[in-house]
Formats: C-alpha cells, sequence, structure tokens
C-alpha cells in the first residue's frame, strides 16, 4: 500500500470554505496589484485596504498567493479545473502553481495533475488516539504524526449560512479559517487580526443570490434554520421545477433543510448513515440476521456531519479507471487508520478500513462482481462489510475522524448549504463527480437505495454501472427534476 512519501514541517492547512457571488467590479485589484511586490504590500498600505481589496492581495512574506488565487471570483469564487488549465497554459509561473500544491513538491520538475483537477494538498494531525498502520497492521505514523489529503476549493458564497468551517469543521470563525489559509496554502505568517476581520466580514457578505442573503439576515436577527421563511415561494418555478422541488422535499431535505438548506431535520435519517462498528472494524448487524440485513445503529444526536460515501467513490475510482469518478485519473493517498480507546494508545477501538477477507475483489475480474465486494456471509449469515456498507482497501480522506478522534466520524464531511450549487462544480469533498446530474446519480444509486425509506416510487432504469445492490433510489425523470430545482437554489 503507497503511503505519502514526503512530509512538510508546517501547521495544517487552513483549507477554504463556502462564500458567495458578488457583481461588484474588480478592477481595483489591477491598481491594488500594481502596487504590490510578490512579497506583499508595506503594512501600513493594508491598512488601507478593504476586505474585499485584501483578498485579492497576496500576503506579505508569502508564495504570492491571496485568497482569491483559488477562490476565484470569476468562477463563483471556486477554483475550476476549467481555470487552472487556462492558467497553467498562459502563465505557468502564477502562484497558483506553486510547489505546495505540486503533484510531488520535491520533485526536479514539478506538474500539477492534481491542481488541474481543482484540488489543493491539506494538511492534518492525527488525534492522540489514531495512528497510521500498514496493510499487516504495523503502525507507520509519521514522528510529525501529520497525513495530506487532496481536497477541492469550495465558493466562499454563502458562509454566512453554516459554521464551522472547512470541509471536516475544524474551524470555528471565519477569522480564524482565513489565517489558516494564509498559514497553510499561501505560507504566510500571522495576519493582523483586523486584516482578518475585514477579510471575514467580506466573505459574509457575498451570496449566491438575494433569497440566500434573506436568510442569512433572518438568522442574524436570532432565527432558527428549521423556521425560517421558505424564499422559494416566491420562484415562479417550470413544471419540471416544480416536480423537483417535490422530490427535493421527500428526499433532500432531511439532511439539507432550514432555510440555509444546510440544516439536518431528520435525525432518524441522518443516522442511518452511522453504523455501529466492531473491533475488527466492520458494520455490525442485528443477529439472527435478517432480510435485508439491519446494521446495528448508533445515535449521533450533536452530530452535524455524515458520511455520504464521497470518499468511498474515490476509493472506486483508483480501482476501476472506467469509472464515473471525475478524479480516476490522479493518485489519491491510501491511509488505513487504528483508533483507540483513547490517548494512551494502549486499547485498540477499531481499525479503518478493515483488514480485507479472503475473498475480496481488489480489481474488475469478470466475475459480475463490482471491486470492493465480496459475497461470503459472515457466521451469523451478515455481510461482511466496512463502515460504507461495502469493503475497501484504503481511504483518501478520513474527514472529520482526523478533528474528533471518533470512528463514527470516519470519512464524513459537513453537510454543505445546497444554495447556489448549480454554479459551483466539481462536487463532494474532493471532486468526485464534475456535474451536477452526476452528484443526483451518486446519490441515487449509491447512498439513498440503501435506505427505503428514502426510495421514489416509479420504475428505475437499469443501473449503468454495474454495481451490485438494490435498485437506484429515483427514476430517470425524478433525478432531471431534482437537477433542475437544484440549479435554481
Amino acid at each position: 500500500m503507497t503511503q505519502h512519501t514526503f512530509r512538510r514541517e508546517r501547521e495544517p492547512s487552513g483549507g477554504s470554505r463556502p462564500g458567495r457571488l458578488v457583481t461588484r467590479p474588480w478592477c481595483w485589484a489591477a491598481v491594488v496589484l500594481m502596487a504590490t511586490s510578490a512579497c506583499g504590500t508595506s503594512s501600513t498600505s493594508r491598512e488601507d485596504l478593504t476586505g474585499e481589496q485584501l483578498f485579492s492581495t497576496p500576503f506579505p512574506r508569502s508564495n504570492g498567493r491571496s485568497c482569491a488565487t483559488c477562490h476565484v471570483p470569476e468562477d463563483n469564487f471556486t477554483l475550476t479545473p476549467a481555470h487552472v488549465a487556462r492558467l497553467l497554459e498562459a502563465n505557468p509561473d502564477d502562484p497558483l502553481f506553486s510547489a505546495i500544491d505540486a503533484d510531488d513538491p520535491t520533485a526536479e520538475k514539478l506538474t500539477f495533475e492534481h491542481l488541474k483537477k481543482g484540488l489543493v494538498r491539506v494538511w492534518l494531525t492525527l488525534p492522540d488516539n489514531v495512528d497510521l498502520i500498514d496493510d499487516d497492521g504495523d503502525v507507520i505514523t509519521p514522528s510529525d504524526r501529520k497525513l495530506f489529503v487532496w481536497r477541492g476549493v469550495p465558493s466562499i458564497a454563502d458562509s454566512a449560512l453554516t459554521a464551522p468551517f472547512q470541509l471536516d469543521g475544524r474551524v470555528e470563525t471565519l477569522e480564524d479559517q482565513a489565517q489558516g489559509a494564509i498559514t497553510g496554502h499561501s505560507e504566510s505568517g500571522k495576519a493582523p487580526r483586523g486584516e482578518l476581520e475585514r477579510i471575514a466580514a467580506f466573505e459574509r457578505d457575498v451570496f449566491s443570490s438575494d433569497r440566500a442573503r434573506s436568510v442569512a439576515e433572518y438568522l442574524a436577527g436570532g432565527g432558527d434554520p428549521e423556521s425560517a421563511p421558505d424564499v422559494e415561494d416566491g420562484l415562479e418555478l417550470t413544471p419540471t421545477e416544480e416536480r423537483g422541488r417535490e422530490v427535493y422535499k421527500a428526499i433532500c431535505a432531511a439532511c439539507h433543510g432550514g432555510g440555509n438548506r444546510a440544516t439536518i431535520v431528520d435525525r432518524e435519517i441522518h443516522d442511518l448513515a452511522f453504523p455501529a462498528i466492531k473491533p475488527d472494524g466492520t458494520v455490525l448487524y442485528e443477529v439472527p440476521a435478517t432480510d435485508p440485513p439491519t446494521p446495528v445503529l448508533v445515535a449521533q444526536p450533536r452530530n452535524e456531519f455524515l458520511n455520504i460515501g464521497s470518499a468511498y467513490e474515490t476509493f472506486m475510482g483508483q480501482l476501476d479507471p472506467d469509472s464515473h469518478v471525475f478524479t480516476r485519473d490522479v493518485s489519491f493517498p491510501r491511509y488505513r487508520y487504528r483508533f483507540y480507546t483513547d490517548d494512551s494508545r494502549r486499547e485498540i477501538a477499531a481499525d479503518l478500513p478493515p483488514t480485507a477477507p479472503p475473498g475480496f475483489d481488489d480489481d474488475l475480474d469478470g466475475d459480475g462482481d463490482p471491486a470492493g465486494f465480496n459475497d461470503d456471509p459472515d457466521s451469523d449469515g451478515n455481510p461482511v462489510a466496512g463502515p460504507n456498507f461495502g469493503l475497501q482497501l484504503f481511504s483518501a480522506d478520513p474527514g472529520r475522524s482526523m478533528i474528533t478522534g471518533s470512528l463514527n466520524d470516519f470519512e464524513s464531511f459537513d453537510v454543505p448549504t445546497l444554495r447556489g450549487i448549480g454554479k459551483t462544480a466539481p462536487y463532494f469533498h474532493d471532486n468526485a463527480a464534475d456535474t451536477l446530474e452526476r452528484v443526483v446519480e451518486v446519490y441515487s444509486d449509491h447512498l439513498l437505495s440503501r435506505f427505503p425509506s428514502l426510495t421514489l416510487p416509479g420504475e428505475k432504469e437499469p443501473d449503468d454501472d454495474g454495481d451490485i445492490g438494490p435498485p437506484e433510489a429515483m427514476t430517470a425523470d425524478q433525478k432531471s427534476d431534482l437537477v433542475a430545482f437544484l440549479k435554481r437554489l
């Protein structure tokens, strides 16, 4: 199993977070940058800059990057593959192409295949109760207890609607988020608090729509997300969008509810994604076995994060070069983790992903079963499966579990707002889906279909990716209707 082969003695990356669409002119940026070297401006000149200007001004003693280097204003404050490709051709010396986000920062000639997928490198520190292990279960934790992952760059739009920040929720405030990004992505030092506050104030004032802004104002006034007025009521929707809205209410709103479209309003549905894990890392099922098998669930009343299987999609894409996964042709880290019961690291709680049993398919061998599935039940007649209800050889990103140290957070990420989602491709934490249509396909085929209560009536189309399991949760028309509504949010 390939582990990361280099380490950087830096603080963990600050990453990025959703933001908002503004139509303000950006011509002032050229004036600011003309007065700015790659090393930034003097402290006096920076004191006069607004938050909007600071957002697009390189930080002092940095690699030349600003916030806008990765949160590109012209692309709804995201980093798109198309932007990276154009910029690499036009100006390969742009600060975006710093060694920090090269495929291999130590290479004599730097390449940027991951960056061309819109991915940046994020460094994380292992919790005190977690180690890295190899295929044989031997501990291989580096001395600095750090690992890196590849993640996409979310838009900053609508960040006033949600907190905490970062895809794994490791930052409580936008000010701290900005400092983390300055340190981790611009390789600069500690910024003055006043600058961070101005940047954060600018980010809070970027919205994907006037409707999103009105929800933010309601929340800022002390309103509860669940009781916020439905600002979509005033929209003139087409018949297709109207049908899509009904699909949204039926299967999306349980976790993407409330006025911010990011509030978990059905804890029972949410908890379906949290199976109990046995010491060997496999899912605990009810005994005697039921048909279909019934996993024992772990209640998560205060957990606002969720494993929807996006990291598992990336794993499958690494095994299958013909998969639909957008990032299938770039390599991801291959990690296994040992979770202990406490910080002493003496008693093992579970190894994740679990060790593959005999008969595990590690490639597409033409036997009719997809890679990662094993048909042989355990002695109780239940499936042998990991937390994603399948089996996997490695994890490309541990998600929230590296923040909490909880194995229940394995490969979990935040529930983002869906406002403005039609303008922020690619999708998922690591850009595994390049279109909104593909996102809906993944949900219909690989997530919602596992739960009968989230499966809509109607004749489903044949499964086009050949995997086993229940039929899709939505019909072809329901999927296209849902996409149409999502693009109006």
